[in-house]
């Protein structure tokens, strides 16, 4: 049965038909302003008419709360950056199904299943967050020594009981712009804890995302990411489709904690702050392919990491670090197979990275198997090089079953004897 339609103009006329408890579709015509914050009923869609309608909420204000079974689609939605412009109700039993579809908005968009809610599924079909500050909420998962500060798109199921699972297909996320990125983790997916996955995605498809968390300098136990899988999320396909950016101290540009069968990047991985790493391992995954080079410029920005959990296969284009202790490959860990198609170059010497939680000393080796670390096979073409004072191309205190390098293998910076 079709629902029942109403169309809005003002700010009354959005208040009043939101107080209607039935299934209402509520079309907004233009751009209405000054809004307190409004909660959609269950079963209540929020529409706009054509491209100028658009929701300004009151300053100081969060603005749409979803119940269950909620729609909203083809609106700008503006909140103050540190405010949640989309979030929900936790006193539910279920969310039901959300979806959210060609939304452009300002604020955080933050939807957590805790307290009563025990199931539900959220569908996003394009979301553009523009901006939005996250640094005022202080709920974050915690492991590994550090502390991970939410995203302006936040999906997190807090609920400690395993059964109690969100699913979630979420296309055509994105964050930021060029230069003026949000502020926290860019995209970010979470379940309760390390021991059982109770977020289930589907498919997380991204375009571009630019994030920073503007972490103090010395800050060694809190972290960000532009996307970031953290533990209890279990996710099929995650398909970078734009290039994702981070600028600041500890801001990780694609980090897993999770449990993911293929993770995909088409376009450029950068960072540009200390400590931030290009792609970081810490969970479950099983086919990891970035397409673009990934390139670091801070003080212990190294390119790619394995510290923890499990890598089956990774491809790379190119891995390039311009610092000091930013390594090019880090593996601590066992893994399988490891392809580098255009070399590993490295700029730096030796410097201090974040390493757990814990401020560390490094070389900048473009390829460094730790104690611990388990390559079954190893291959890069392009070459592997070193250009810092005294940096070794190669540093092996692990075990790699099988190496090949086409291209120079060289360490182009002083410091060395020759013999």
């Amino acid at each position: 049965m079709r629902k029942p339609h109403v169309l809005v103009t003002n700010v009354s006329e959005l208040l009043a038909a939101t107080q209607e408890r039935t299934n209402l579709a509520i079309c907004v015509s233009g751009a209405i302003e000054k809004v307190p914050e409004v909660v959609l009923h269950p079963g209540v869609s929020l529409y706009g008419q054509d491209a100028s309608a658009s929701i300004r909420f009151l300053h100081g204000s969060d603005g749409l709360r979803l119940t269950r079974d909620n729609r909203v689609e083809g609106l700008e939605l503006v909140a103050d950056d540190d405010r949640r412009v989309i979030c929900n109700d936790t006193g539910l039993d279920s969310l039901g199904t959300l979806k959210l579809k060609t939304l452009v908005v300002r604020g955080q968009v933050s939807l957590f299943a805790r307290e009563a809610v025990r199931s539900g599924h959220v569908v996003v079909q394009g979301l553009d967050i523009r901006s939005a500050d996250c640094r005022r909420y202080d709920e974050r998962p915690k492991g590994f020594g550090v502390a991970v500060v939410q995203g302006a798109f936040t999906l997190w199921n807090q609920n400690p009981d395993a059964g109690a699972i969100i699913t979630a297909d979420l296309v055509g996320l994105s964050a930021g712009r060029p230069g003026a990125p949000v502020i926290g983790s860019g995209i970010f997916v979470c379940g309760f804890s390390q021991k059982a996955a109770n977020l289930h995605v589907s498919q997380l498809v991204t375009g571009a995302v630019y994030s920073t968390a503007q972490i103090a300098a010395g800050v060694p136990d809190v972290i960000s990411g532009g996307v970031f899988t953290v533990y209890g999320a279990q996710v099929g396909i995650v398909h970078n489709l734009g290039e994702v950016i981070t600028y600041g101290q500890n801001d990780m540009v694609l980090d897993n904690w999770g449990i993911v069968d293929s993770w995909t990047a088409e376009e450029a991985i950068t960072s540009y702050g200390p400590s931030g790493i290009g792609f970081v391992n810490f969970g479950v995954l099983n086919d990891l392919v970035v397409k673009a080079p990934i390139q670091t410029f801070g003080q212990g920005s190294r390119g790619f990491n394995v510290y923890d959990g499990t890598l089956h296969r990774a491809r790379f284009d190119r891995i390039v670090t311009h610092a000091d202790g930013a390594v090019g490959i880090q593996v601590s860990k066992e893994i399988g197979s490891l392809i580098v198609e255009r070399g590993i170059e490295t700029f730096g010497g030796v410097g201090q990275s974040l390493v757990k939680g814990v401020i560390m000393t490094l070389a900048a080796t473009p390829l460094s198997i730790k104690p611990g670390g388990v390559a079954k096979s190893i291959r890069v073409s392009g070459g592997v090089i070193s250009h810092g004072d005294g940096v070794q191309p190669i540093e092996v205190n692990g075990t790699i079953g099988t190496l090949e390098i086409e291209g120079e293998l060289l360490a182009a910076g002083s410091g060395f004897t020759v013999l």
